[in-house]
């Protein structure tokens, strides 16, 4: 954005809060400040003054010393209001309030002269610091697993005390998942905040801090509600139209299951010829594929005007993003491409200001100041449904964890395998329970793995896997121990074929060497029952036998 740069008076409200101690800074105190507000969140920085003057017989100590030297947590509360007096008619000042925590901070102390022992009376603070999300879940990183829980249950898991959500997004949070799986480790890169707005991103949701509230929103659709402010013309330096870049791409969902594969078409009237973007499913369940090609023609959209306004004053209303403002209806405004009167959206404040008396005795202790300013502000349609949002590392799957096969067939040390069947879907499916998150059981396809199709060795009852997790899903990734009684000596160089529940009823086949010489056992077991065929160098045994008691 372009901004104008005017002088102007403003009143700006700093309270630093530390170990719950509240430490409010005179406006006339504060020598500069910088705000960039969007509809997701904001950052800003600001500076000022505190007064020491007690050890030369003064009046004024400083609080916040002993706090800010401290690496605790440091929360900020800023507050800028219009101070308009030439008006005939007072306008109701409403102010742009912030609070965010500290990110970074500075101090330097000014003492009465440049010389040597000169006396302290002023030391000049600096913060800069973001919204409580962005700082926090930036730095959060967790790996979890969840089954039987909504978006909505793992955001509440994880907010933490110092972030506020609100919902409005059933579809989107309000479901009951089967697995829903956070695998974001900081090697990666993907935060928990990267997950928040990927998940917003590609599920087509709306993501926006209230600056009323000073919390996150969640959403399907952006708020539209609400009492326009009036946008004065003799408040404005210039305006500007700004056309964001278009999408020239088509889609197509593409399924590769191999029994019914498809591909789906979805248009877009702005789209080049050949120009497209492909998403690549594989599912045999076709209301997945529907759900897709219904979510991804939502997501294309073709953002549409904006418009840019430089100032020659700060305006009276608050201006916060989100905020629905109403432009001045006069032929020079109309005469500019916009609708007279049309009403638009804030997205996008920047606001910078440098105080026109920096010296450490201008304006101390006063209710307000006069600064230097730079401010500009983007505006949207109120109808438009394109959202803005911050850049993002996607997370990265699958992660591989440990599990257990379960199966609920026969006694508890039978060594047998079950096949779950989904009531929605009729797929097949193992159960698999995964002991570092508390014994939660999962489902993966029940499929031959890495077998051909001819081979039916399903995974038996306790059998230790190796599972891939997916954001939804999971699969098999290898089998990770022998089943007991499996293994051969290394000296024979024997391979064994173990079926059964148990080793007391199964079948074995053996195959291993003796002096050298191939040795071939097949034996069936049932308690005391046993039947066995042994080839051996010039020998074939039949054997049949059932122990007495």
């Amino acid at each position: 954005m372009k901004a104008s740069t005017f002088d102007d008076r403003l009143a700006v409200s700093v309270t630093l809060t530390a170990g719950g101690t509240a430490h409010a800074i005179p406006p006339g105190d504060v020598k500069s400040f910088e705000l960039d507000l969007r509809a997701w969140g904001f950052e800003g920085r600001v500076d000022f003054l505190v007064a020491d003057n007690a050890a030369v017989g003064g009046l004024e100590s400083d609080a916040l010393k002993a706090a800010f030297l401290e690496p605790d947590l440091l929360e900020v509360a800023l507050e800028l209001k219009a101070v308009q007096t030439d008006a005939a008619t007072q306008p109701a000042i409403t102010p742009v309030k912030v609070k965010g925590l500290v990110v970074e901070r500075s101090l330097v102390e000014l003492p009465a002269a440049p010389q040597p022992g000169t006396p302290l009376l002023f030391r000049r603070y600096g913060v800069r610091f973001v919204d409580a999300a962005r700082l926090l879940w930036g730095q959060h990183h967790p790996v979890c697993l969840y089954t039987q829980k909504t978006v909505q249950d793992v955001l509440d898991a994880h907010k933490g005390e110092k972030v506020s959500l609100t919902y409005d997004w059933q579809d989107g949070l309000g479901t009951t998942h089967a697995q829903l799986f956070l695998g974001l480790p900081p090697e990666d890169g993907a935060s928990f905040y990267d997950f928040l707005i990927w998940y917003v991103h590609t599920r087509n949701g709306v993501l926006a801090w209230d600056y009323t509230a000073q919390g996150l929103s969640l959403s399907a659709a952006k708020a539209a509600s609400g009492t326009p402010v009036d946008v004065l013309a003799p408040d404005v330096d210039t305006v500007a139209l700004s056309f964001p870049e278009v999408p020239r791409h088509e889609m197509a969902v593409l399924n590769a299951v191999a029994e019914g594969a498809a591909t789906t078409p979805i248009a877009n009237t702005q789209a080049v010829t050949g120009i497209r973007q492909d998403v690549l499913l594989r599912t045999s369940v076709a209301d997945e594929v529907d759900a897709r090609v219904t979510l991804e023609t939502a997501r294309l959209k073709v953002p549409g005007m904006e418009v840019e306004l430089g100032w020659r004053r700060f305006p009276a209303a608050a201006l916060a993003p989100g905020t629905l403002v109403k432009l001045p209806s006069a032929e020079a405004w109309s005469a500019t491409g916009l609708a007279a009167g049309g009403t638009y959206r804030v997205r996008h404040l920047h606001v910078r200001g440098e105080a026109l008396k920096p010296g450490p005795d201008a304006a101390h202790l006063e209710p307000h100041a006069g600064f230097h300013f730079s401010m500009a502000t983007r505006l949207e349609r109120q109808e438009e449904t394109w959202v803005d949002l911050p850049p993002y590392t996607p997370p990265r799957w699958p992660r591989y964890v440990e599990g257990t096969i379960v199966s609920e067939v026969g006694e508890e040390a039978d060594e047998t395998w079950q096949a779950y069947t989904d009531s929605a879907t009729s797929l097949d499916g193992y159960r698999v329970k995964v002991p570092l998150w508390e014994d939660q059981v999962i489902t993966v396809p029940f499929n031959p793995h890495l077998l051909p199709g001819h081979f039916y060795f399903p995974a038996y009852k306790g059998q230790r896997v190796l599972v891939a997790l997916d954001f939804q899903k999971a699969w098999l990734k290898r089998f990770l121990d022998w089943r007991d009684g499996a293994r051969m000596p290394a000296d024979g160089q024997g391979v064994h074929l173990m079926v059964g529940k148990t080793a007391q009823s199964g079948t074995s086949l053996k195959h291993s060497y003796t002096d050298g010489k191939p040795v071939f056992l097949l034996q069936r077991t049932n308690a005391k029952d046993t039947a066995r065929i042994e080839i051996k160098e010039g020998t074939l045994l039949i054997h049949v036998e059932e122990e007495q008691a």
